[in-house]
């Protein structure tokens, strides 16, 4: 009989802390061992030359999230999750978005319906918070946090989802202003986005957010951080001894604010908020992941479709920048994307791209250590890369439901081979062999306050 269900051989283990060659046992969905030469197993895989990776957790995505203002999500959790496992991914956590006027239980109930039987990796929910009413905050958010939504999002912008002054002691209202000033004045195209939120109100916000915060003793992520201004707030905050944790994401990393002078309204594509900076701010942004500014780097995948009538262009093409919907795909992107900028040319470590994209994250939202690394106990999700791997990136290779990719054409080296879900091979040398429903539903556990597990998110 057997030792193992499955037994990984010869490849080069990395976790957020320690790289070694050995095996790795696998049994029940669990690891079991990591040993040299590790016994029989009913099935074998040789990763031989290859690094064998946690599967990495994707604190910050949206996936057939309601919208209000006609538009819709182009990945549900069915392509959502198979773009995600595509890229190396096996946890994501999208959100269970409150609309005003709803309760919030309602919200959840609504996005595992959404989900159930459809994802093929699995996932949790952040909940988002945008009315706030005494029976929200008095009975429903409790009674959810002790069934394990235990994170959750607030917006300082978007009128249809912040919270006003009373809610949130204070609202930022710059971009409103600003956005109000550049219509009036007719400047509607795409790259005027980047006008309207320009780095001071960024840098505005995140300190407002981290006053909020302290004022009140509760830890934060401050998410989507896009530039040296926000990024030096955090590392002020931190040194005061605040607990206050940065999230960054890959088009802060390689798209800027160029991006949206595209000619036409192929702008459209990369808007999203913030929006990508100029090169010094992108280095500032690196400096802050080689540095620990940054705890975790998501993707913020947010899949609109740009020549369609119910994602960029709802509102027509040409349409001001004020009516496109906001948010960039890239859940499949993100970790070739920083595995090949960071670690291959040196920006990173391989155990701190480990921490950035997997570890942290599962940290951060009570997930580890069933989630983001390679122990024994935790659960078998691995991937395998082959770090020599060259790809051109082009939309026809991935596996969303969007019809672009804002890296068209960028070349990286590194990229995910086969992946394990709970020890079952997901995806097959790019070959999706997973079952849609495979994927479950994980309650985050509670925090423990002296972690950094405690954090709420901030937008």
């Amino acid at each position: 009989m057997a030792d193992f269900d499955l037994v990984i051989r010869n490849g080069k283990v990395a976790t957020a802390a320690d790289v070694v060659t050995c095996d790795i046992g696998v049994a029940g969905e669990r690891v079991v061992a990591l040993a040299e030469d590790l016994g029989a197993s009913e099935e074998d895989i040789d990763a031989a030359g290859k690094l064998v990776l946690p599967g990495g957790v994707d604190g910050h995505c949206h996936l057939d999230q309601v919208m209000s203002d006609g538009s819709r999500m182009a990945d549900d959790f069915r392509s959502g999750t198979t773009a995600a496992a595509c890229g190396g991914t096996t946890t994501v956590i999208p959100f269970a978005c409150q609309i005003k006027g709803s309760s919030l239980r309602e919200a959840v109930d609504d996005y595992h319906r959404r989900a159930e039987g459809k994802a093929l990796i699995d996932y949790a929910f952040h909940l988002i918070i945008s009315d706030p009413t005494e029976q929200v905050m008095g009975q429903e958010l409790p009674a959810l946090i002790r069934d394990g939504y235990t994170s959750f999002k607030i917006y300082m912008t978007y009128d249809d989802l912040k919270l006003n002054d009373r809610e949130m002691l204070e609202v930022f209202a710059c971009i409103g202003w600003l956005t109000e000033r550049l219509e009036t004045a007719g400047k509607t195209a795409p790259r005027y986005h980047a006008t309207s939120r320009p780095p001071v109100v960024e840098r505005e916000a995140t300190h407002r957010a981290i006053a909020l915060a302290e004022l009140v003793d509760v830890p934060i992520l401050i998410v989507h951080v896009s530039g040296e201004e926000a990024a030096a707030q955090i590392q002020a905050a931190r040194e005061r001894g605040l607990p206050i944790h940065g999230e960054t994401c890959p088009h802060y990393l390689f798209l800027t604010a160029e991006d949206l002078d595209l000619d036409g309204f192929e702008g459209a594509k990369h808007i999203c908020s913030p929006p990508p900076r100029d090169a010094r701010n992108q280095e500032a942004v690196w400096r802050g992941l080689e540095s620990g500014v940054f705890d975790i780097v998501s993707s913020d995948h947010a899949p609109f479709r740009y020549n369609d009538d119910k994602g960029k262009m709802v509102h027509g093409k040409g349409a001001p920048f004020a009516q496109v919907p906001n948010g960039i795909p890239g859940v499949e992107t993100r970790l070739p994307l920083l595995f090949s900028e960071g670690v291959g040319k040196g920006r990173i470590s391989l155990n701190r791209f480990v921490a950035l994209t997997a570890t942290n994250p599962a940290r951060l939202f009570g997930l580890y250590p069933r989630k983001g690394t390679i122990a024994v106990g935790s659960d078998a999700d691995l991937a395998i890369w082959d770090p020599e791997r060259q790809v051109i990136i082009t939309n026809d290779i991935l596996h969303h439901n969007v019809d672009y990719t804002p890296y068209e054409g960028m070349k990286v080296q590194g990229w995910p081979e086969t992946v394990l879900s709970r020890g079952t091979v997901v995806v097959d040398h790019g070959t999706v062999v997973g079952a849609e429903g495979g994927g479950r539903f994980l309650p985050c556990e509670l925090p423990r306050p002296a972690r950094p597990g405690d954090s709420r998110a901030v937008s």
